[in-house]
């Protein structure tokens, strides 16, 4: 079953997520796509790490994460990706910043064909980042777009999609027992 769980910048959806995953009461894998490229961000990472169940497996796969989601899903085992948003950064832009068009056409295409044959339970957590001024810069727009396309495309593919606002999760789709 795929979940996926939208929200803004500290809504609250991470830590819903996390309460999803221990709930299931299967092994949990923390699928983590961060990478820690300054000071703010290892913070950050770290923040997450000590709220997590110690004894979950944490993987971190900033790039490749169809690949890891093949590896990693199993029966009778609930695997938690966070976050969709900042894998997207990493398989749309280069180093530079510059667009990497062929790995993320690559990288999109592979996670959204694997999708529906994973087994077990999946939790996708992504950031809605498409409600806000519209951005300057023409890399900022391409992502807020494909951002908001991925969002479009997994929640077809999700049994249950769940918008989190003030650590107050609404249901969009599915069921409450889902």
């Amino acid at each position: 079953m795929i979940e996926l769980i939208l929200g803004g910048a500290r809504s609250g959806k991470s830590r819903y997520a996390e309460s999803r995953a221990a709930a299931s009461e299967q092994a949990v894998v923390y699928l983590a796509t961060a990478r820690a490229g300054d000071d703010e961000m290892a913070q950050r990472i770290a923040r997450h790490r000590q709220r997590r169940e110690a004894h979950w497996v944490t993987v971190e796969e900033p790039i490749a994460l169809a690949q890891a989601l093949s590896q990693h899903c199993a029966p009778q085992r609930c695997v938690l990706v966070d976050c969709l948003t900042l894998w997207l950064s990493n398989v749309l832009f280069d180093r530079d910043g510059g667009i990497d068009e062929a790995r993320f056409q690559r990288e999109r295409a592979a996670l959204l064909d694997c999708l529906p044959r994973l087994p077990g339970r999946l939790l996708l957590v992504s950031n809605e980042i498409g409600m806000g001024v519209v951005p300057m810069g023409a890399a900022t727009r391409r992502f807020v777009d494909e951002a908001g396309w991925l969002h479009q495309d997994l929640a077809a593919l999700s049994r249950r999609v769940v918008w989190v606002v003030a650590g107050l999760p609404q249901v969009l789709k599915g069921g409450e027992g889902d």
